[in-house]
């Protein structure tokens, strides 16, 4: 996906203007190291080679990325008080 959005250059849909929007340095350059990142995750996952590592690294970038391109102004009050309480009642599994 960052592939395809990369190839549309600094339009506002793509993940370089998004990143040049966030005050990041050279949006490009980062833009496919994260597709080269993206595709090192994605042979880990599928071949089972460094799962675990690669679980820890897609997480870290999924926390990254909340915080340095979405922030705490973007996050809505419900997805904080879900996050804080749980699924609840309902949704909770139980054993």
């Amino acid at each position: 996906m960052v592939a395809i959005m990369c190839r549309l250059g600094f339009s506002r849909f793509s993940i370089a203007g998004l990143i040049a929007s966030a005050g990041f340095p050279a949006p490009r350059t980062l833009a496919w190291l994260a597709i080269v990142v993206e595709l090192a995750l994605v042979v880990g996952f599928l071949t089972g080679a460094y799962f675990s590592q690669a679980s820890l690294i897609a997480a870290a970038c999924v926390v990254f990325l909340a915080f340095a391109l979405h922030g705490p102004s973007h996050w809505s009050a419900r997805l904080l008080f879900a996050a804080a309480h749980g699924p609840g009642r309902v949704l909770a599994l139980r054993t």
